[in-house]
């Protein structure tokens, strides 16, 4: 039986080493790469003008090994991060974070109350549809509050089916993601409710997004 995405092999290997590599395959056989050793790392300087925008109690979706729950934790901010990698969770609580074992569609605490929302890390891509993603965020942070985004840093929109794969043998099951840029985030934020609070580009040839939730 092959695992489930995002708990196979490859992928729990990897957060348990901290190394790569590891892709998403896409079914034409085009691999996206997965940076593993930066997401097992401290914040680097393009994460800290994340957690500088950030403010409030924060939720990170689809948060990984977990550092920027940790630095957040560190800095005495209210966060939690959720996963549905148990080794994910698992980390992310080993370094000092608060992590709970969901998807974001899962029922989750403070819905409708949440300061701040992160998708860092590709994350956008969660479910395989930005639209639906981001009216469930909608729902999580509270009216005023702010969604900071990682876009796609190519002009891109596009829906598609990937694995988890380590470049040899070890693969997970398929499941849906995608991929926006800046303007299909902007689009899709803005029909279900959201409005442009900032966009900035980082180290590292990163873009962020920071939208408010309208009233």
């Amino acid at each position: 039986m092959t695992a489930p995405p995002w708990q196979a092999d490859p992928y729990t290997d990897a957060l348990r080493t901290g190394r790569g590599p590891l892709f998403l395959r896409r079914p034409d056989g085009r691999l996206l790469p997965l940076e593993v050793e930066r997401w097992c790392a401290e914040p680097d300087a393009a994460d800290r003008t994340v957690l500088s925008h950030s403010h409030g109690a924060v939720l990170d979706i689809g948060c990984g090994p977990g550092r920027l729950v940790a630095a957040l934790a560190a800095r005495g901010r209210t966060a939690l991060g959720i996963d549905i990698s148990p080794e994910a969770v698992a980390r992310t609580i080993r370094i000092g974070g608060s992590a709970l074992l969901r998807s974001v569609f899962d029922p989750l605490p403070r819905e409708g109350h949440w300061d701040t929302a992160l998708l860092i890390d590709g994350n956008t891509g969660i479910g395989g549809d930005p639209r639906a993603l981001l009216s469930r965020v909608a729902e999580l942070v509270r009216p005023g509050g702010l969604l900071i985004a990682e876009a796609a840093p190519l002009d891109v929109d596009e829906r598609t089916v990937v694995q988890v794969f380590d470049g040899t043998t070890a693969e997970g099951s398929a499941f849906p993601w995608a991929r926006v840029g800046t303007e299909a985030l902007l689009r899709y934020g803005r029909g279900v409710g959201w409005v442009l609070e900032d966009v900035w580009s980082a180290a590292g040839g990163r873009r962020f997004v920071a939208l408010r939730r309208g009233a």
